[in-house]
């Protein structure tokens, strides 16, 4: 855990905060040009920009911000990551990693705020260190006077209130920096950022979420956690503490419980998609657990849940089912259906879109086992995508519900390869292809 910082509250301090990272980066600038050009050596400001201390700077702000700024951070880094230059995927990386907890003080005053003066009559035990801090917030463990262990979410000051202006400042930052590439269009990215933060800022809709999809789970492989509603307000999000090891640490255990895990999240995920139109979009490996002994799957982190409209879910079966079948014009039409490209699309561009389909279909496209450790699936869908969105005058932003879905599968294929997963995935998707109506 990063030691204590405390949250700029106003939006004037959070401006302030940015523009003191500035003056300090811009001050380092000089003084390194200066030596190099002192010593006849030729250099550019972005060159200065990128030098490691200046990196660290950027990156210890803002994350120092919390919210928008590490969300920005979090989005372009896992959208556009591997077309980012080297430094800025470096800054990014770094703001991917656990924020600064608040200080106690500041923690005071949002339980203070939430639940009264006398909030901590209602629990036996109170662990005022976080045992988890991300962009939103920190998470504590508390105990009730039953003696009920609980999770306690606890927003960070302010940040709820800062999302738009944030957003903007840090983005300006970014433009400002010269380091984004000028083919890479962030503002839907941006847009994205604020309504996903505005979403994920609301723990009321998170307690929502958890509950309506509790009550239509109906995999019993999943553990989710209960939420307290009398505790729970739209800062405060209380749960029943649940017990497991941090998912990738399946990668240890034996080659069958490592299928069956991957197995039980990919048709989860399918279930999502096609029979629930309910989806947890983060896909974070800190959003699962593992249970070794009873051998179930812990799912977390509903603030990025989002429904799926009934036409979008309808088009990704036709989609995969198309692609399954090699069906080109049945891939084509559903692309369009959901909103990937015009009908005006360039002959070729549309061909890099389909084999990149192709590709995101290639574990269910043959009845047997995939081995998702050797066959590098994930680099290789990066690199077709690299390709793809090097080509600004073609690229069309999809639906935003296709961004998430995208992101989800992304993020299950990544963690299939660490866990080395060796599975039937064609047979998973097999129920669901018989569903297809066109």
């Amino acid at each position: 855990m990063k030691k204590e910082k405390s949250v700029p509250i106003s939006r004037l301090s959070r401006l302030t905060s940015l523009g003191s990272m500035v003056s300090k980066v811009a001050g380092n600038i000089l003084v390194d040009g200066a030596k190099q050009w002192s010593k006849g050596q030729s250099t550019t400001v972005k060159d200065l920009l990128v030098q490691p201390k200046n990196i660290e700077s950027l990156a210890d702000k803002l994350s120092e911000l919390r919210g928008a700024a590490m969300k920005v951070g979090q989005i372009l880094s896992m959208d556009a990551g591997d077309l980012l230059p080297p430094a800025l995927s470096q800054l990014l990386d770094k703001l991917r990693s656990n924020a600064s907890p608040m200080p106690h003080k500041q923690l005071i005053q949002v339980l203070e705020a939430e639940w009264g003066k006398d909030w901590l009559d209602g629990f036996g035990y109170f662990d005022l260190k976080p045992f988890a801090a991300a962009s939103i917030g920190q998470v504590h463990i508390a105990h009730k006077d039953n003696g009920e262990k609980l999770a306690v979410k606890v927003q960070y000051k302010g940040v709820s209130k800062a999302i738009s202006s944030d957003v903007d400042n840090v983005a300006l930052l970014l433009k400002m920096s010269g380091l984004l590439p000028k083919h890479i269009d962030i503002e839907p990215l941006l847009e994205e950022a604020k309504a996903q933060l505005l979403m994920e800022a609301n723990y009321t809709q998170e307690a929502a979420f958890i509950n309506e999809y509790r009550d239509t789970l109906t995999l019993k492989e999943f553990v989710l956690p209960e939420v307290h509603n009398d505790l729970s307000t739209q800062s405060i999000l209380v749960m029943n503490y649940i017990e497991g090891v941090p998912i990738d640490e399946v990668a240890a255990l034996d080659q069958t419980v490592r299928n069956s895990v991957i197995e039980s999240l990919i048709a989860l995920f399918f279930e999502e998609l096609f029979s629930f139109r309910l989806m947890q979009t983060d896909p974070n490996f800190a959003n699962y657990l593992f249970q070794i002994e009873s051998g179930k799957i812990v799912l977390l982190d509903f603030g990025a849940t989002r429904k799926i409209p009934h036409d979008i879910s309808l088009g990704y079966l036709v989609l995969i089912n198309s692609g399954v079948k090699n069906d080109e014009s049945g891939m084509v039409n559903a692309a369009k259906d959901i909103g990937f490209f015009q009908d005006d699309i360039d002959p070729d561009y549309l061909n890099q879109v389909l084999g990149l389909f192709r590709l995101a279909c290639e574990p269910l496209i043959i009845n047997e086992n995939y081995n998702f450790a050797e066959s590098g699936l994930a680099q290789r869908i990066k690199e077709k995508g690299m390709l793809i969105n090097t080509q600004q005058e073609q690229w069309h932003t999809p639906p935003i519900d296709a961004v998430f879905i995208h992101r989800k599968l992304a993020g299950l294929y990544l963690l299939a390869a660490k866990l080395k997963a060796n599975i039937n995935i064609h047979r998973l998707f097999d129920k669901y292809a018989t569903k297809q109506r066109y």
